[in-house]
């Protein structure tokens, strides 16, 4: 989930500004990692492999001066990674439920961000995160519940009811990775973590709620076991 997902920067042009630089991002990078998630080796573990560096010297920028702090991120970082590759490379379902996490987590952005931006109210983490919203997080766990249930059905797999509540739950755990990422940046007095996404910032940026997320369901595997979420 990007950043500023569920917040209302008014960077200019309107309610939705920055659509359009947020639609271009997805069009180009939203395939590619779709392709290496669904023919899986070696494609999945190149991906791996360039986002790790870009990843840790972001996380470094954002850590400056505070070595203990560095060694955490990188730590989370990486284990995000780690997840991925391991959840994907599951002899039975891998491949579905990647595309069904990367699915919540897209659902989210989305619904966060036009519910947000339409919806407006409360403020969610004003002293992190001044323009996100209640409404935002509501609005991205709505559409991660109906992702998550629809992607199950399409590859016959899982309880509806349970996985929507499942993909509201992504939803919320993608929120904190996103919140992190801001309280980092705020530490750091940077609005972005990089420059890799010509104006729309850093890797993190674009995977801060994503991270969060590998972590979560990678350590929910470990506990429910190798079948879930779809037993």
């Amino acid at each position: 989930m990007a950043a500023s997902a569920v917040d209302g920067r008014p960077a200019g042009g309107g309610r939705f500004a920055g659509l359009l630089m947020r639609v271009l991002s997805a069009v180009v990078l939203g395939p590619a990692l779709l392709a290496a998630v669904w023919y899986g080796f070696p494609w999945i573990d190149l991906a791996a492999a360039i986002a790790a560096p870009i990843m840790l010297l972001e996380w470094t920028r954002l850590t400056r001066g505070a070595p203990a702090l560095r060694l955490l991120a990188w730590a989370y970082g990486l284990a995000a990674l780690v997840a991925l590759l391991w959840l994907r490379h599951q002899p039975v379902h891998g491949r579905e439920t990647i595309v069904w996490l990367l699915a919540c987590i897209w659902a989210t952005d989305i619904g966060a961000y036009f519910v947000g931006r339409a919806a407006g109210g409360a403020k969610l983490a004003p002293s992190i995160s001044p323009g996100k919203t209640w409404s935002g997080l509501v609005g991205g766990m709505a559409w991660a519940a109906v992702a998550s249930a629809a992607v199950g059905y399409a590859f016959g797999l899982g309880e509806t009811i349970s996985l929507s509540i499942i993909g509201a739950v992504l939803a919320i755990v993608g929120q904190v990775g996103d919140l992190l990422e801001s309280a980092a940046k705020r530490r750091a007095g940077v609005k972005d973590s990089g420059r890799l996404i010509p104006g729309h910032g850093g890797l993190l940026d674009r995977i801060d709620g994503l991270i969060a997320v590998l972590v979560a369901v990678g350590v929910a595997r470990l506990i429910a076991g190798p079948g879930w979420p779809w037993t």
